[in-house]
């Protein structure tokens, strides 16, 4: 069945919006905060609230979903009071209020796309390999947010970046509300315990590399545009750097169903954990120099786009029937709730403290760390093959 039968175009549309907004807050919101006057430790506690509330938010709402509540009615629940709570930040300054307002935005936020990763999947029926085709849309929506935004934050304050977040989540909401669900699989009843899935020394070691490469890019979504800017380049410049990096991670994801029939999805794991290595290195030693960041940014198609796309991949076979939305809460949880947290609070205590350049060693350090778990344990002859069928 050619993909433009499923809804191709209403699942494209909500990944579009959700990452253009991740498109507008991940690169300007930590300025935005800059602008108010918030210290360095303040910034990353704030932002590190996203990750917190993926700790135990995805498992809470996928556990519901596997128990029969309507995955796509708790998307749009989450879609409504995202937009409710962000609205707080128009007329809450101080940090305490600002902290409870990020955490509202946070546990509501963390619902929805582990939710969708799972509705997609089962979509496809199958057919892993075709969910770059439309998780590309949502790098799409990533670049133009991020080369509007920081060409719009050239031109207005800081507070511009409020407006543009609102936009952006009304669409969210829009899309949410056209999002169909998918019909009963036909292994839904088939549910190995979860606490036996996860006694898997793979599986453990599979969620720890995720973890240490959450980590590892802690420092880069919280400080990369302000490490930016204070070597002085322009807002835009910083849009186009990040916009550079998407636009080769939707090259990664068109690319994907050939990449895995060629080399696997360990391999490709460990690829990327390589080149994290490399990439946060140039970042936190070479911004001076504008070739060390382009070949930086060129290197976010691996250890962003190869490294989800095949680790989602092997988290949905590991977690077969009605444990696949729970498999996807702790891939959210364990990887961009636990790492991204404590990768962002390193990077706030480390940033001002050690400087730029040993912050992004630490991460170059927790990729190594998380390559090496994939290629000691994440083992087994699926892995080493494409698992569509053909």
């Amino acid at each position: 069945m050619s993909i433009l039968q499923r809804p191709y175009w209403r699942l494209s549309g909500y990944y579009f919006c959700y990452f253009a907004f991740l498109g507008v807050f991940s690169p300007y919101f930590g300025l935005y905060l800059a602008s108010l006057g918030f210290s360095a430790w303040d910034i990353g506690l704030l932002l590190s609230q996203m990750q917190l509330m993926r700790l135990l938010g995805p498992y809470v709402w996928g556990w519901l979903a596997d128990r029969g509540h309507a995955r796509v009615r708790i998307v749009r629940l989450a879609a409504i009071i995202s937009l409710a709570g962000f609205l707080a930040f128009f007329w809450v300054e101080r940090f305490e209020t600002m902290l409870v307002a990020m955490a509202i935005l946070a546990f509501f936020w963390s619902a929805a796309l582990p939710l969708v990763e799972t509705l997609t999947f089962d979509h496809l029926r199958g057919r892993p390999g075709s969910y770059g085709s439309i998780r590309l849309w949502g790098s799409l929506g990533f670049i133009v947010a991020v080369l509007g935004t920081g060409a719009l934050l050239d031109r207005v304050p800081p507070l511009g970046v409020l407006w543009v977040c609102t936009l952006v989540l009304v669409g969210i909401l829009g899309f949410s509300l056209c999002l169909p669900e998918a019909g009963a699989r036909p292994d839904a009843l088939r549910a190995a315990p979860v606490g036996g899935i996860l006694a898997q020394a793979r599986v453990r070691a599979l969620f720890g590399a995720c973890f240490a490469m959450s980590l590892a890019h802690g420092a880069y979504y919280i400080f990369y545009s302000i490490h930016l800017a204070a070597h002085g380049y322009q807002k835009a410049e910083v849009g186009l750097l990040w916009a550079l990096g998407v636009l080769a991670e939707i090259l990664v994801f068109m690319a994907m169903p050939r990449l895995t029939r060629r080399l696997g999805l360990r391999r490709i794991l460990l690829v990327s954990f390589a080149a994290a290595v490399v990439r946060f290195l140039l970042i936190g030693w070479g911004v001076g120099a504008l070739w060390a960041l382009l070949v930086a940014q060129l290197l976010h198609a691996l250890t962003f786009g190869a490294f989800h796309a095949a680790a989602v991949a092997v988290v949905h076979h590991c977690f077969p029937g009605a444990t696949q939305a729970r498999g996807q809460a702790l891939y959210s949880s364990l990887s961009f709730g636990a790492g991204g947290l404590l990768g962002g609070l390193l990077s706030g205590y480390l940033w001002e403290s050690a400087g730029a350049g040993w912050t992004y060693s630490l991460s170059a350090l927790a990729a190594l760390a998380g390559g090496w778990l994939v290629w000691r344990w994440v083992r087994g002859a699926e892995l080493e093959r494409d698992m569509t069928p053909a």
